[in-house]
């Protein structure tokens, strides 16, 4: 526990906006005032979500891509704490607990050369250990009975997610993944791209389902590979969204009758979203509406054990745009459990 910085009244108050006659999010949310036993207070709080930040991009950057994925989760307090909370957005309901601090892996991999294959088998060992606290924070939230909502971030802390379930629940999970990249890469080494094949490997993921999986930007050895699965399924952007040979909702329920058959963990790579500051921009993809319903359409199930938002890349510039994506995305998930 020794990288979870508690969220706290200080950092509440200063990014607090209150206004008179309205009632905002960060009013009424719950907080923990100490670190100590963390399972034993989550178990013993009445709320149903846990929000915590994973502000780091080593695993982006140890997969040659491109960093910023650090900065998602104050880009989210900013503003999900200042909206309007309502019977709709349910802020008791929820926790913030925090976010695990990084700085020092962060700064590690800031002075490696990226150009350099030492460098990055560096950068992938750093990403391993990552993956134990990610997995450890994860799997006290998931054992306490609480939904983990993870904001920030590489795709790399997929495995830590799907690894920290699975220990909780003592068995393998279903995972579905609205992305553009399978992340299913060989095990070379710890990185943004290789989170569910390693997690496969391992034991802990069982059925997967890749939702919007883009054909330009999947390698043919990497297509072949995904048919040898039979727990893994997908379905391709283009054929939804361009040649409109299937249909967006129809394609949900067949994803939903691969993954919610057991415990699965909902996954949304903001490089599926057009237009939209990421790790792997794209100016062709799902619109936000599309990845709303994603959200609310699998966030229903009781048996959906956590969703993890990641890969945003927000610049000063667009900040509040991606806070408010990923605080729809939030809200709407708990929205469609409580709901």
């Amino acid at each position: 526990m020794d990288k979870l910085v508690l969220f706290n009244n200080t950092a509440l108050n200063e990014l607090l906006n209150k206004r008179q006659g309205e009632s905002k999010f960060g009013e009424h949310i719950q907080i923990l005032t100490s670190i100590s036993n963390i399972y034993d207070q989550l178990l013993n709080l009445d709320v149903t979500h846990v929000i915590i930040g994973l502000p780091e991009d080593v695993g982006v950057y140890a997969n040659f891509g491109k960093t910023g994925t650090s900065k998602a989760w104050d880009a989210t307090l900013n503003v999900l704490l200042n909206i309007q909370s309502n019977e709709f957005t349910k802020a008791n309901k929820v926790l913030i607990l925090g976010h695990l601090d990084f700085s020092e892996e962060q700064l590690k991999v800031s002075e490696l050369d990226s150009s350099k294959k030492k460098s990055i088998s560096k950068a992938r060992k750093i990403v391993s250990e990552i993956d134990k606290h990610v997995t450890y924070i994860v799997q006290q939230i998931v054992s306490a009975g609480k939904k983990p909502i993870i904001i920030g971030g590489g795709h790399n802390n997929a495995y830590g997610n799907i690894k920290g379930t699975s220990l909780a629940l003592k068995k393998t999970i279903n995972v579905i993944n609205f992305d553009v990249h399978s992340d299913f890469r060989a095990e070379e080494g710890r990185h943004s791209g290789n989170g569910f094949s390693y997690a496969y490997a391992e034991g802990f993921l069982n059925n997967y389902f890749i939702f919007g999986l883009q054909r330009n930007f999947t390698p043919d050895t990497l297509f072949k590979s995904l048919k040898k699965f039979k727990l893994i399924k997908y379905n391709i952007f283009e054929d939804i969204a361009v040649g409109k040979e299937l249909k967006f909702k129809e394609e949900l329920e067949r994803a939903s009758n691969h993954v919610t058959n057991k415990n699965f963990g909902i996954e949304l790579d903001c490089d599926a979203i057009e237009n939209i500051p990421s790790s792997a921009m794209t100016p062709s993809g799902f619109s936000v509406n599309k990845a709303r319903s994603y959200v609310s359409y699998f966030g229903k199930y009781e048996n959906a054990r956590y969703l993890h938002i990641c890969e945003a890349a927000p610049t000063k510039k667009t900040e509040t745009q991606v806070g408010k994506l990923i605080t729809y995305l939030i809200t709407d998930f708990i929205e469609a459990y409580e709901s």
